[in-house]
């Protein structure tokens, strides 16, 4: 009997789907369709260790056109496989991996207390909208794309509109593609004036790095370059997610705050982790088989789609004892395999698909978790839900703070 299409399934029940599946299966890979198409479902280390491996399977046939053309744009890194992207990424490495983090997350922490000051003594404000701003008006410094204040917020909107919309279809998808096709068309203009000189970017920027960054023997098309330069600042404001989920966090377990306001950057650190492991955001990972393969001896026939569980994963017994458990404890004095904690993909950054900016992630979250523990504010009455059946989640509300 042929197996049911899973993809309705899937909207409905976001995050728990996958997981749910491998659990009726017994907890092993479980096979399916979705998309009208074969697919497994896989979790665990081993199950990182088989995705990530090379030329297990390729990205560029697998990523749905919802998210390709919300959240990374067409022609992006994320699409690309083997030699292209190693080359490609070779713009992203020694951007998002070095030194220049701590300058970006620096300026990051700045814009926020410039933007805590204001919020003193006035009314509610939405933690996770004003943080996307101050986010947005860090790295933009940081990557030396020029902005006058007045246009900080549009683009801190469109930025979020384009995660908040990757996996939908409706009026969350209308208005990610809306800001996308806005933001590249105002990106390709200005990596264009940057090549032409008719507007100046310092030589080490992010800005300059991509405009002139060489691909198959000449630069990236405008466009392409826009969008490379829009994966660099539209995942960092995406920490604005995790800003939230910290205040959410903070609401429930206070015992935490203190330990965060004296500074202490290895529970930071530590807090950081348990924030990205513990609340949602990407469900699972796609990619397809690009030939026969066996995984723990089931089969997996070329072409067929493979589906990393994230969500199933980062809330693993076998890998986090108790782990609907907010812990941060659990990771202090625990190094962390780079197939263990894949809330931005597995792996070796450099190389494969593993997200090179997630050092850039841990630095803005961790220097923004210590400066909301810092504040004195209360939560008024608010939803502060999360819906496990949106994707991708967030809390309701948005986190809602009033600044005393």
């Amino acid at each position: 009997m042929a197996q049911l299409d899973q993809t309705a399934l899937a909207a409905l029940k976001g995050y728990a789907w996958l997981p749910d599946l491998r659990r009726e299966a017994g907890g092993g890979p479980v096979h399916l369709r979705v998309m009208g198409q074969p697919a497994v479902g896989i979790c665990g280390t081993e199950a990182t260790r088989f995705f990530y491996a090379a030329n297990n399977v390729e990205r560029h046939t697998a990523l749905p056109s919802l998210v390709v053309s919300t959240l990374f744009g067409k022609g992006a890194v994320h699409t690309l496989d083997r030699e292209a992207h190693r080359a490609r990424k070779a713009l992203f490495v020694p951007l998002l991996m070095g030194d220049g983090i701590d300058a970006a997350a620096k300026l990051v922490g700045e814009a926020f207390d410039q933007a805590a000051d204001s919020w003193r003594g006035g009314g509610e404000i939405t933690l996770m909208d004003e943080s996307a701003r101050a986010i947005t008006r860090g790295v933009t410094r940081w990557t030396g794309i020029p902005l006058e204040d007045d246009e900080m917020d549009g683009l801190a909107a469109d930025l979020l509109a384009m995660v908040d919309g990757f996996a939908t279809v409706g009026p969350r998808h209308w208005r990610a593609l809306r800001a996308r096709h806005r933001r590249e068309r105002w990106l390709a203009s200005l990596i264009d004036q940057v090549r032409t000189k008719r507007s100046p970017a310092a030589p080490d920027s992010a800005l300059a790095q991509v405009a002139f960054f060489e691909q198959d023997g000449g630069p990236l098309d405008p466009r392409t370059a826009a969008v490379e330069l829009l994966n660099i600042i539209r995942p960092a404001t995406a920490v604005a997610w995790f800003v939230a989920y910290t205040a959410h966090a903070l609401d429930r377990w206070p015992q935490h705050a203190a330990r965060l306001r004296s500074g202490d950057d290895a529970f930071t650190t530590a807090f950081v982790h348990e924030v990205r492991r513990f609340y949602p955001f990407a469900p699972f990972l796609g990619g397809r088989a690009t030939h026969d393969m066996l995984f723990e001896g089931e089969e997996v026939p070329r072409g067929t789609l493979v589906l990393l569980d994230v969500y199933g994963q980062n809330h693993d017994p076998k890998l986090w004892p108790d782990p609907y458990a907010f812990s941060p404890e659990r990771f202090l004095d625990r190094p962390i395999g780079e197939f263990e904690l894949i809330p931005q993909g597995g792996g070796d950054p450099r190389t494969g698909h593993r997200c090179p900016g997630e050092q850039l992630t841990i630095a803005i979250l961790g220097t923004l978790v210590q400066r909301l523990a810092q504040l004195d504010y209360y939560v008024p009455p608010q939803n502060m839900a999360v819906d496990l059946s949106r994707i991708p989640a967030r809390v309701a509300s948005g986190a809602k703070i009033v600044v005393t």
